[in-house]
């Protein structure tokens, strides 16, 4: 190899069958399937979960719970429409909140 030139070193080397592991791509494909995989189950799956658990409770939501908003703001739900509550936040003051903003349910009508 001490007579050649680095191309053309470089070009044996890399034009030879098989490549320098010559493992061909069977490996790499199932490498980069178990990396999809794993990724699914750390982070699309759970968070798949945690969607519909809240939309179920959101759908549990009615007149009188107690809720939080994302923003943290404590009310009562004096209203339920199609797309969004209606909650008490103080006396005389109510607010519109989109259903998706409904963080958690502190206390469930009696």
């Amino acid at each position: 190899m001490e007579n050649l030139s680095n191309e053309t070193a470089i070009y044996l080397i890399f034009a030879s069958p098989g490549g320098p592991g010559g493992g061909g791509i069977g490996p790499v494909i199932l490498i980069w399937g178990l990396i999809f995989a794993a990724m699914w189950f750390l982070i699309v799956a759970p968070h798949r979960k945690r969607q519909k658990d809240h939309q179920t409770m959101v759908s549990r939501v009615g007149t009188g719970d107690e809720v939080m908003t994302t923003g943290g703001v404590y009310g009562v739900v004096t209203n339920v429409k199609d797309d969004r509550f209606v909650v008490k936040v103080a006396d005389n003051t109510k607010v519109e909140v989109n259903k998706s903003f409904i963080q958690s349910v502190e206390k469930k009508a009696t």
